[in-house]
């Protein structure tokens, strides 16, 4: 099951779009109420928004007023649903949502409970996406009814860790589980395909992904350029950015990996160059392995990218660690928290392997400066170090003033 949540300032917008009457909507007649809390009878758009703004009103104005909320669970858990079931599901992930507190690593805590129950919300089902696999949208108002703001620290977080108690609650498969038990028949089934092929040829890659049961999506510019391309099976749809490694099933980066499949090895001569050290070849195999760690999918884990050597990389970062890396950058403190984290992660998955390397959006450091793990240490404490690592090459820049 996913679940997406983020505070918006385009709450009628959102509103429109989740009630059926934008016009991007084709099919209204798919969307469906299925609760509304603390609001008058059956609101119309207007009426559910004025409803909200009378509540913000009687308190202090906040810009994001609105938590839009996405919960989709996979189609053949909800295949028997009525109404009522899916309302039971929406209390059930709104009780799960407002439990959670998140704490720094001085015990204070820096994201309160929320209070949805005690909110006006609006939740309507929607069956008319590609496929017509039914999900639900919410739009939450962001103060509730005692004037407590509805805290959007972590928010999405928030919602993922609702998402998957409920799942684990009900016994139900979460999506990441889906997808990472699939994905990798799929990057197989690619590079079956390229490997097939005597040379290379777009509508022939096409047409091979097309026999093993694939629906090919071409995403074209407005002078028909193909730039990019999905694959859909089931309900389940990959992105080529997502598939491969460092993103080598892209469209621009296609005929390369078909010519690196069908690349005849020559014998090449014997390098004078000097053996490395027997300490130099320990801490490679150390970095290897602390990379090849975190590379793949485990239970408690969160996806996240880094850009290194102009390639993407995806690693799964223990969740309580990149919580830890949230708290000590909090980008509500800290003006480059985002690079601070960025290399963090990457001294914690032993990416940074070579000098004078970046990451993120600028910043660097000797290969000399970096941290290596020591064998007794657990997640969290190698988190603390590859921290102050951080902060020691990038250093941390304070923001100026206090900003909702």
């Amino acid at each position: 099951m996913i679940a997406k949540a983020k505070a918006i300032s385009h709450g009628i917008n959102a509103i429109r779009y989740i009630t059926g009457e934008s016009l991007n909507k084709k099919h209204p007649e798919k969307i469906h109420r299925v609760l509304d809390n603390l609001m008058p009878s059956q609101p119309d758009t207007l009426g559910i928004w004025n409803s909200m703004q009378l509540t913000l009103s009687r308190f202090k104005p906040i810009k994001n007023s609105v938590i839009r909320v996405e919960l989709s669970p996979s189609a053949e858990h909800t295949r028997f649903f009525d109404i009522e079931d899916w309302q039971k599901l929406w209390q059930d992930f709104a009780a799960e949502f407002d439990k959670q507190v998140f704490t720094g690593k001085d015990g204070k805590v820096r994201s309160c409970q929320t209070n949805l129950a005690n909110s006006k919300y609006t939740v309507w089902l929607h069956k008319e996406s590609d496929g017509e696999v039914p999900h639900l949208h919410a739009a939450v108002c962001r103060l509730d009814e005692d004037g407590n703001i509805n805290n959007d620290h972590n928010i999405h977080l928030r919602a993922q860790r609702a998402a998957k108690r409920i799942a684990k609650k009900r016994g139900w498969t979460t999506a990441v589980q889906i997808r990472y038990t699939n994905i990798h028949q799929v990057n197989r089934d690619c590079m079956d395909a390229l490997r097939s092929m005597p040379e290379w040829s777009w509508e022939e890659y096409k047409n091979a992904l097309t026999r093993k049961g694939y629906s090919v999506h071409e995403r074209k510019d407005a002078q028909h350029v193909i730039r990019g391309y999905a694959l859909v099976n089931g309900n389940t749809k990959y992105k080529a950015s997502e598939l491969g490694i460092a993103r080598n099933l892209m469209i621009s980066k296609l005929p390369k990996t078909w010519d690196k499949l069908h690349h005849k090895p020559q014998v090449t001569a014997v390098s004078n160059q000097p053996k490395e050290t027997q300490t130099e070849q320990n801490l490679k195999s150390s970095a290897s392995a602390e990379h090849s760690r975190y590379s793949t999918y485990h239970p408690d884990t969160i996806s996240y990218t880094l850009n290194h050597d102009d390639k993407e990389h995806r690693f799964y970062i223990p969740e309580k660690v990149l919580e830890y890396f949230n708290d000590e950058f909090d980008y509500r403190d800290t003006e480059n928290c985002q690079e601070l984290t960025d290399m963090a992660v990457a001294i914690f998955v032993g990416l940074l392997e070579t000098p004078n390397v970046a990451t993120g959006s600028g910043g660097g450091g000797s290969q000399s400066n970096l941290p290596w793990r020591d064998k007794d240490e657990d997640d969290l404490q190698w988190a603390r170090r590859c921290a102050h690592a951080a902060s020691r090459l990038l250093g941390k820049k304070p923001k100026s003033g206090l900003k909702r």
